[in-house]
């Protein structure tokens, strides 16, 4: 049910504000002194709308150039003079449409526009009408009233009342405004009107519509007359299309359709489509040719016709083969990646020697905020590309990737022919960003569709639901970004190239954000290399006691929280440069928030280890704590834990107790006290196998009441028999640590091959201890 709201009338004596909203209108024109109703659609019109509502409801209402409704549009698509008009009544609907009663209040002119956002506001110049009136526009007056007469008596469209309405108007001006708004003229005819300020010339100008508008009346009755003799029996459809075809015919017009239909079959002679696509477009052109301009389904061959022709069937780009050039492209805008970099420039050396390979399949996986995505645009410019990418997270209906079938109103093609479209070329860079978090749900399984679009040995014929003809996509480089592979469905994943994007250690974080982050934010700030610098020790400081992460994200905010402090100094002109060293950060960021040294003091106790976890946000420290109490010998498990992790605690105690008299703990102690594991951050659900090692060790530590290293950590699977078996991970994990300050690190021994991926500058300030069995575990650990 739609909600009204009503106002009053303008009140002449009130001042127009010098600067108005405006409101564009679309094929109409507003007059002063007119009323005019209108709906609205566009979502800045009806906020427009609003908000004049709350206040004085005057808006400036100005014709756009373009007759149809724009989604986008600058202050160069509206004339330069408009209307100003109060708000008589306002209804919302329930789609959230706004119905208008407009009253046009009198001509302005736009000085220039003060505001483009939300909606337009601008500057306006009211122009005051004309009271001069003599014998000679009298003369004229009667004349134009005398022929709107015969435009109302020829018209269906206009009432009788119309007449009186005309004679009883005195103001010449008004007379010319009103005979103007209700003929069947144009908008730009219209808009020429309201520009004309001279009351003289503007009746002049009316009544030449006038006269045009009687002409075309009296036509269009000769040719009723002449075309319903034969029409009779006939339905009224066919008559209407006659009658059109006797217009054209009289005005010298000549068939659009026919020019249409023309146009279309140069344009696919011209594209040299493949031969299934060409011979579907001629079907369907053929279709478009019996149809009339009116027909709904006109519409749907048109635009299809639009879409075949639009492709790039066989626009390609020339490829940058120069492997120098392209290296230095990669290394310009990023640091490290070097596995990336080197399957690229292998796919170049082998496009160099083989211009007929398919393209391959890669997907980047690694924490946020590692350059996944800004990777995937610098491939793009190293290969000389276009680039395209689209966002898939939250995706769950098919028809996105493959398109909606024709039957369907408004159906378009899926979200990668549009790709093509948009990229102009059909050899671009395609990124597929979150592939991991593609949903499913009644309207399809997305990650189904993706197959085929990711198989190089299927999608040289790519079937869109809506072309309904194959598209080679085997020029397409696709890329493909994850945080996890464990959401992707595995013969989604058989069918990609695994790169993984590990987290940085802190010499990398400090060079990139010295490269890259410092200079872009400062930038973004306002900021010059004269105003500020941020020496590499405070980058360090914010490094490790600001941020906890894999990626770069949260670091780039801290700068940008510096530059922004460095600004406001340098604008309030309390500084020209500001130097922020180690001590001055706090100034910006406030205290520090993690400290190595709180975190030693977490496992100073028995009973508390460190271990090492992976998320998909790159690797964390986790801390693991036993208690002992009075009891039966239960064991309780709290953190959010998942079963496989209980599993894993279960088996820990398990070893404990069939190994109790080597580990000389008291037989009967199991029988008279309940052991409670916790692991701390308990809103954050848990699980994995790998925390074995460390649930293991922190149950030991505290029957045996011997703390652990402060700077260990460890992590591993186990068995029942004290077995320390591999884990995955391992260099997001080590960096982890490394970013902790943690010096020795127990891992299973069959995980030593991994420790290679690991940055040297890393491995080398760390101890490693490769086990593979809980009793060195434990003498390493707890010394015993």
């Amino acid at each position: 049910m739609a909600q009204q709201k009503e106002g009053k009338s303008f009140d002449p004596t009130e001042k127009i504000p010098e600067n108005l909203p405006i409101l564009p209108l679309f094929d109409v024109v507003l007059f002063p002194k007119m009323v005019l109703p209108l709906i609205v659609m566009q979502e800045e019109s009806i906020r427009l709308i609003d908000e004049a509502m709350s206040g004085d409801r005057l808006v400036g209402t100005i014709a756009s150039r373009n007759i149809n409704p724009q989604t986008e549009y600058t202050p160069k698509d509206l004339y330069e003079m408009g209307t100003s008009a109060v708000i008589l009544k306002m209804a919302k609907t329930d789609d959230n449409n706004a119905q208008l009663l407009l009253q046009g209040i009198s001509r302005f002119t736009v000085e220039k526009y003060v505001r483009t956002e939300p909606y337009f506001t601008a500057k306006i110049a009211t122009v005051k009408p004309e009271e001069f009136k003599d014998k000679e526009i009298e003369a004229i007056m009667a004349n134009l009233v005398n022929q709107y007469e015969k435009v109302v008596s020829m018209s269906s469209a206009l009432p009788q009342e119309m007449t009186a309405m005309a004679r009883s108007l005195e103001d010449p001006g008004i007379l010319a405004d009103m005979v103007t708004s209700t003929i069947n003229s144009s908008t730009r005819e219209k808009q020429e009107v309201l520009e004309i300020f001279d009351v003289r010339q503007r009746l002049k100008r009316v009544t030449q519509l006038v006269n045009y508008q009687i002409d075309i009346l009296e036509i269009g009755s000769k040719i009723q007359t002449q075309v319903k003799g034969g029409m009779e029996k006939q339905q009224r459809e066919y008559y209407l299309r006659q009658q059109l075809k006797a217009i054209q015919e009289e005005l010298g017009e000549m068939d659009e359709t026919g020019g249409e239909v023309e146009d279309y079959r140069a344009k696919i002679e011209e594209k040299n489509l493949p031969e299934e696509a060409k011979k579907e477009a001629e079907r369907e052109l053929k279709r478009l040719s019996r149809m009339h301009p009116s027909s709904a389904e006109y519409s749907v061959a048109l635009t299809y016709l639009d879409w075949v022709v639009s492709l790039p069937w066989n626009e390609t780009t020339q490829d940058h083969l120069d492997l120098r050039a392209a290296e230095k492209i990669l290394d310009a805008d990023h640091y490290g990646l070097e596995k990336a970099k080197k399957r690229i420039l292998e796919y170049l050396s082998v496009l160099k020697l083989n211009p007929d390979i398919k393209g391959p399949i890669l997907c980047f996986v690694g924490p946020p905020g590692t350059g996944k995505t800004s990777l995937g645009n610098s491939i793009a410019r190293a290969l000389g590309r276009k680039f395209h990418r689209i966002a898939l997270g939250g995706i769950r209906d098919e028809a996105e990737i493959r398109g909606h079938r024709r039957t369907y109103v408004g159906a378009l093609p899926g979200r990668i022919i549009q790709g093509i479209r948009r990229a102009g070329k059909r050899n671009p860079v395609f990124m597929l960003d979150e592939i991991d978090k593609v949903g499913a749900d009644f309207r399809g399984d997305p990650s189904s569709a993706l197959l085929e679009v990711l198989d190089p040995e299927q999608n040289y014929s790519f079937a869109d639901h809506y072309l309904d003809v194959p598209f080679d996509l085997s020029k397409v480089l696709f890329i493909t970004t994850a945080n996890m592979l464990d959401t992707i469905p595995p013969a989604l994943l058989d069918r990609m190239e695994v790169l993984r994007l590990s987290g940085y250690t802190q010499e990398e974080k400090i060079k990139i954000a010295t490269r890259y982050l410092v200079p872009r934010q400062r930038s973004a700030n306002g900021l010059k290399a004269e105003n500020i610098n941020i020496t590499s020790g405070a980058l360090r400081k914010i490094i490790s006691g600001y941020t906890q992460e894999a990626g770069l994200r949260n670091l780039e905010r801290e700068i940008a929280n510096i530059c922004r402090g460095a600004a406001s100094k340098v604008a309030k002109e309390e500084a020209t440069f500001v130097n922020v060293g180690v001590n001055d950060i706090k100034e910006y960021l406030g205290p520090v928030r993690f400290s190595f040294d709180e975190i030693k003091k977490r496992v100073a106790t028995s009973g508390v280890v460190m271990g090492l976890a992976w998320t998909q946000w790159g690797g964390d420290i986790l801390f693991i704590e036993a208690t002992a109490m009075k009891g039966k010998g239960n064991l309780t498990l709290t953190g959010q834990l998942g079963d496989v992790m209980k599993e894993s605690a279960s088996a820990a105690l398990s070893y404990i107790r069939s190994n109790a008299k080597l580990l000389k703990i008291e037989e009967n102690y199991f029988e008279t006290h309940d052991i409670h594991v916790h692991v701390p951050a308990g809103a954050v659900p848990k699980d994995g196998p790998s925390a074995g090692v460390t649930l293991l060790t922190a149950i030991s530590s505290l029957l045996l009441d011997k703390p652990a290293s402060k700077d260990l950590a460890m992590t591993g699977e186990i068995t029942l028999r004290g077995q320390v078996m591999p884990i995955g991970g391992i260099k997001e994990k080590v960096l982890a640590a490394h970013r902790a300050g943690i010096k020795t690190i127990i891992m299973p021994k069959l995980n030593e091959k991994d420790i290679e991926e690991v940055p040297e500058k890393v491995r080398s300030g760390i101890e490693f201890h490769f086990v593979d069995k809980m009793r060195d575990v434990l003498k390493i650990a707890l010394n015993i």
